[in-house]
């Protein structure tokens, strides 16, 4: 049926003469009506794998990414090939938002970028429920696993998403999965093994280089390194965001036009930042991890690793950032095993401790059969990370104890543009009445009016998707402006006596497990600083794959590894706490328990924390940062 049409629309639309490997057979498959997988190396395609078939399926493509803020390119890349591609997050202007829903609407729309949790957002649903969705594409699709380096929960409510929305098709993406992460995607996905397509990770254009050093001799090594080499396109990859703010000003005071990028600067300097860099006019970003994603520049020359990586998976999508033009890329690694306790304590501060936990599960699980919460709220209350709570209610559903059944927004509120029988006269009668019942359920102040939501399901019959659509289509005709907040989440209770205790164990005991893979992750790549076999075979065994030696990393080229130094153990009694408990008593909810104190100590902040006005600037924040995580811990127990 498609037959020759894949590989005209390849020339004339994207400019390309032929695919790249494993391309064409991923296409196809999608274009026969079968869901796929493409495991391609960062920088291999994977995203043209989406975007011609979306110009040959009907309807929509759905394409879900955790990096919606860095699709930026992407987007205006395909809207410059004459595609209509569109993003839909909460940092769009309403006019933009009215906008974009309309032509989704109309059916405008082909390509369109939403966020996971988009998929659990009420207004969203009603949105494209009943569009003719061909094409689900799920970027970053080793989330799904437990076993990957960055699950995510929303990953996992993904395929039933799919299948609710009755999409056709579903095309499951990542650059890092080892056979295991694999098999969990093919699995939620419905993907059968001969539709997985692996084109392998190796890429003959990068070097691969260790260098051994200790903590201090870093900014030598790479003002060193920086001017040994011709000059071109480079990211210094740092773990904290002051490190990139002071490895950049080393690198100026050294003479060279480097600039700093983390999530603390200012929305406009990081797209100006990150501009700057994607037109040769700043040569060298100092950033965290998170740049890169989404940013489709060929000519990047190096990639230095200032500080480790956290583990395999994220320094091979670190490095594969590099040398997209096939041309050859040097990738180094500064290898200072102190970095391992400021990763290892990122690890340890996320996991909740037993009050927390056995709190926020007696909230849960001993208040009735229907459970209503506000992910925010509980966050806040028993200071755990939002991605935490997440996580905690995916186990809770994944094991039989809760099921979720929707989403909604507690608060729901319109301003009219007109008086309400002028309003109401925009509408045929049935409507018209429709509208007036659900006026009688409203509070009116100044400006806004706010709905009792409840009560409008009473007064009309009908349920909280039809009254949000008639408010809707209010905003459509513009005749009000909409504003939904509060968003909060379902549950049913499926068990009638819940041994809480035994799931408080449970649940502390799988965190416990996520905690240990995520150290060991840290730990390999230490052993793979000091290893003396090849650099890129011994990172290709860990996914699944065996080459001979490369023959152009620094062990292959008759470096021999250098030997790490030993790690700093910084003392904990060595710092002045002079003044801690008396914070610590001043701020019992943020402070009050021993996890929470660590957390402090290390430098590590929390929604309870957070929610105290000046308390991580205070002076004793990050105190022990040098500390490992477990010493500080057992101080404060």
């Amino acid at each position: 049926m498609f037959m020759a049409v894949p590989t005209t629309l390849l020339r004339e639309r994207f400019g390309f003469d032929a695919f790249r490997p494993g391309q064409e057979a991923v296409i196809d498959c999608l274009l026969d009506g079968r869901s796929a997988g493409a495991i391609f190396p960062t920088g291999s395609g994977k995203s043209l794998c989406y975007q011609l078939p979306s110009l040959l399926l009907p309807g929509l493509t759905l394409v879900i990414s955790p990096l919606l803020a860095l699709m930026k390119d992407q987007i205006d890349s395909l809207r410059a090939k004459g595609i209509q591609a569109e993003r839909l997050d909460s940092s769009l202007e309403e006019d933009d938002y009215r906008r974009v829903t309309d032509d989704i609407r109309a059916g405008k729309v082909k390509l369109l970028f939403v966020a996971p949790e988009r998929l659990s957002n009420e207004r969203f649903l009603n949105l494209i429920r009943g569009q003719t969705i061909s094409l689900l594409a799920v970027d970053e699709a080793h989330c799904i696993s437990a076993w990957g380096h960055n699950f995510r929960p929303d990953y996992l409510k993904l395929a039933d998403a799919a299948r609710a929305l009755k999409v056709e098709r579903v095309l499951a993406l990542t650059a890092t999965a080892t056979p295991q992460v694999a098999a969990d995607m093919a699995m939620a996905f419905d993907i059968v093994p001969q539709d997985m397509t692996n084109t392998g990770f190796y890429r003959a254009n990068l070097e691969l280089r260790v260098t051994a050093c200790r903590d201090a001799e870093r900014p030598a090594l790479l003002i060193e390194g920086i001017k040994a080499r011709p000059a071109g396109a480079t990211i210094v990859y740092v773990s904290l965001q002051r490190h990139a703010e002071d490895v950049a000003e080393q690198l100026r005071a050294a003479g060279f036009n480097a600039a700093a990028y983390h999530a603390g600067m200012a929305s406009e300097k990081r797209v100006a930042t990150q501009e700057a860099f994607m037109e040769g006019r700043t040569p060298i970003i100092c950033a965290t991890i998170a740049f890169g994603m989404g940013i489709d520049k060929s000519d990047i020359r190096y990639i230095y690793h200032y500080h480790m990586a956290k583990g395999y998976e994220s320094y091979m999508q670190e490095i594969g950032r590099a040398g997209r033009d096939g041309a050859p890329s040097v990738c180094e690694l500064f290898a200072c095993p102190d970095d391992a306790t400021t990763l290892e304590n990122f690890v340890y501060g996320d996991t909740p401790d037993a009050m927390s936990l056995r709190g926020l599960l007696d909230e849960l699980l001993c208040s009735g059969e229907e459970i209503d919460i506000a992910l925010y709220d509980l966050s806040k209350r028993f200071d755990m990370r939002q991605l935490v709570v997440s996580t905690l209610l995916t186990r809770l559903e994944l094991t039989g104890v809760i099921r979720s059944v929707g989403h909604y927004y507690g608060s729901i509120r319109f301003a009219p543009k007109h008086d309400g029988r002028t309003l109401l006269s925009q509408y045929p009668d049935n409507q018209a009445a429709f509208l007036k019942k659900i006026f009688t359920c409203c509070s009116k102040a100044k400006k806004w009016i706010t709905l009792d939501m409840e009560q409008a399901e009473a007064a009309t019959g009908q349920g909280r998707s039809v009254i949000l659509r008639a408010l809707e289509s209010m905003e459509q005709k513009g005749h009000a402006e909409l504003q939904l907040a509060g968003y909060r989440q379902r549950f049913e209770r499926l068990q009638s006596a819940p041994d809480v205790d035994a799931l408080t164990e449970e649940m502390a005991a799988s965190f416990e497990v996520h905690e240990q893979m995520e150290i060991e992750r840290i730990h390999r790549m230490l052993d793979y600083a000091r290893g003396e076999r090849c650099l890129t075979g011994n990172l290709l065994d860990y996914f699944g794959e065996t080459i001979e030696d490369c023959g152009h990393c620094s062990i292959c080229q008759g470096e021999a590894p250098g030997e790490l130094p030993a790690r700093k153990r910084a003392d904990i009694d060595a710092g002045d706490l002079s003044g801690f408990e008396a914070l610590v008593e001043s701020n019992p909810t943020a402070l009050g328990r021993p996890r929470q104190q660590a957390r402090f100590l290390c430098g590590l902040s929390s929604p309870a924390v957070s929610a105290v006005r000046g308390l991580r600037g205070n002076l004793l924040f990050g105190r022990c940062a040098e500390v490992p995580f477990a010493e500080v811990l057992a101080s404060r127990s």
